[in-house]
């Protein structure tokens, strides 16, 4: 399915396993039967293209909101806006709001986004009184993404691409919502006195050398961990 609707397609939990459909013309329903053999096609509702947004629901953690450009904030909030259709990240998720609960906590400063995605952290982050905010991606499209949401909301971010096992930059706090194995990658490849971690279920304890834990938070069986350097040699 990927390979014949690459723009996407929906999966839909049927009582005996899932029904995939794609949303396509004639020509795409013929690829269809062509690599399946068979199929089913119907006339879709009209409306059916704006139906996604119903998905993308704006979500408020303390002093920030993060939403799409089509919901109203309230007045009371700082805002971050985020287009869903870059579909690197709208903030809903639990790991998100984790990290968006303890960046309001800690004293601002430099910041190090690592995985920024659709940069939510590094924009809210900004809004927040860090500075300077850097991202850093291993996908070209999370770049963009991040350095047009942040023009759009008006804040100073800058991001660069980096490699998978690259050495990143030096930052007194550094915070990563990205898989627990790159995770504990970090100490190895940044100098940072703080560490705010997420991306992995409460049910796993990140090991990180040369850090000690300080705090957990969870949500919905999700988690989220700050961890602090033990070692003289850091950055002051």
């Amino acid at each position: 399915m990927i390979e014949l609707f690459p723009q996407g397609f929906e999966e839909v939990d049927k009582k005996r396993g899932a029904e995939l459909a794609a949303y396509t013309d004639a020509a795409g329903e013929e690829r269809l039967w062509a690599f399946f053999g068979s199929g089913r096609s119907a006339d879709v509702e009209t409306g059916w293209e704006d139906r996604w947004r119903a998905f993308h629901r704006p979500v408020r953690v303390g002093r920030l909101w993060v939403g799409p450009p089509w919901e109203t904030p309230p007045a009371d909030a700082l805002v971050v806006v985020v287009d869903p259709g870059r579909a690197f990240g709208t903030g809903s998720h639990q790991t998100t709001q984790l990290c968006l609960q303890t960046l309001q906590e800690l004293e601002p400063g430099p910041l190090l986004d690592v995985g920024c995605g659709s940069g939510v952290l590094s924009i809210a982050a900004a809004l927040l009184g860090f500075k300077p905010v850097l991202g850093v991606d291993i996908e070209e499209p999370s770049i963009e993404a991040t350095l047009d949401n942040a023009r759009a909301n008006g804040v100073t971010v800058d991001a660069k691409l980096v490699g998978g096992d690259e050495q990143l930059p030096s930052s007194p706090l550094v915070v990563a919502n990205i898989s627990l194995e790159s995770v504990e990658a970090l100490p190895a490849r940044t100098d940072a006195r703080t560490l705010v971690t997420s991306g992995y279920f409460a049910s796993e304890q990140p090991q990180l050398a040369g850090f000690e834990h300080v705090k957990r938070t969870t949500l919905d069986g999700w988690a989220s961990d700050v961890y602090r350097s033990t070692s003289n040699d850091g950055l002051a």
